[in-house]
């Protein structure tokens, strides 16, 4: 049986710390508040000049290392990110320059939060079909850019991180077991950045009326994610015929914990069985998923064959989820 198996991750983060107390002192809200709301303590912001690039190349070093492979070897390069460097060119061709990943297709996937499952979702597929052995899956993320400093119901929320893997493909049982991706585009407005692209270029307009950060409908997107959460892991459950106390770890998208701890509830999880890094590093959208599955390798919670369930929900609106058996 054929898979497509992660044999090395990567993270990082910048190394400038903005915790609640900092933001204080930015705008009307306070520490007990937001922990007690998100469940975040502090976030890593990029340093003046430091961009989504600079993350993603320090992640995808680590990955490749940990892989034990060249970034020549790279057949392909996925990321999920909605903060590129440039809209042209895309953040996986800057990477791809980087790495000096000579013969990998470079490409970025355009899915919000759930942009890493998406990117390893189409890793999977190239794999399997059997056009790409190795394949690089990023999620990295500059949301500080695109925070409105003076909107104390969203600049709370964000950080900025990258995070990597390498999929390679793989005879036997171990590997992505399935992928599952979903969208719907009636619910954009719940989550969305307004100007910047071609609706709404760049104006003196546009930019006087801060449309050039995120906006977001909290509660109405809290309901609608918890819902398309339950429905997308019940899916990788019943495909793969698994029940929940079957889950070795749970590795979900880091954007709330009250959300983190619904989904755990309804699949009547322990929260030991649950990896949480939100408290650190806030919302780091489609960095956050991978961020935590290198925290997790690296400080040793996976073990050889343990069940992975990850799951991710996003702007758009997208939501995935996938299984592992490491």
């Amino acid at each position: 049986m054929i898979h497509s198996r992660i044999i090395g991750t990567g993270a990082y983060a910048p190394k400038k710390v903005l915790t609640n107390h900092d933001l204080e002192k930015m705008v009307e809200t306070n520490d007990a508040w937001i922990v007690e709301r998100t469940g975040i303590k502090e976030r890593r912001i990029c340093e003046k000049g430091q961009t989504t690039s600079d993350l993603a190349t320090e992640a995808a070093h680590r990955a490749l290392k940990a892989a034990g492979i060249a970034a020549a070897d790279l057949d392909m390069i996925i990321c999920g990110t909605l903060t590129p460097d440039t809209a042209m060119p895309s953040l996986g061709c800057v990477l791809q320059a980087r790495l000096h990943a000579k013969k990998a297709a470079a490409f970025d996937v355009y899915a919000a939060c759930s942009g890493f499952l998406y990117g390893l979702s189409i890793a999977d597929a190239f794999i399997k079909s059997g056009m790409h052995q190795t394949i690089l899956v990023v999620g990295a993320e500059a949301l500080s850019r695109f925070t409105d400093w003076e909107d104390r119901t969203t600049c709370v929320l964000f950080g900025d991180g990258a995070g990597a893997a390498v999929v390679q493909r793989h005879a036997g049982k171990r590997g992505i077991l399935s992928t599952h991706l979903h969208s719907d585009g009636t619910f954009g407005d719940l989550l969305h950045l307004p100007a910047g692209g071609a609706r709404h270029p760049a104006t003196h307009d546009t930019v006087d009326k801060r449309q050039h950060y995120i906006k977001m409908k909290g509660n109405e997107t809290f309901k609608v994610a918890v819902r398309a959460l339950e429905d997308v892991v019940q899916e990788a459950l019943e495909h793969n015929k698994v029940k929940p106390e079957d889950i070795d770890l749970l590795i979900p998208h880091q954007a709330n914990l009250r959300i983190i701890q619904a989904m755990a509830k309804r699949l009547d999880m322990p929260m030991e069985k649950v990896v949480i890094t939100i408290h650190k590093y806030g919302n780091t959208s489609a960095a956050s998923i991978p961020m935590a599955l290198d925290e997790a390798v690296r400080d040793g919670r996976i073990k050889e064959n343990d069940l992975l369930l990850l799951e991710a929900f996003g702007g758009g609106l997208t939501w995935a989820s996938a299984l592992i058996r490491w």
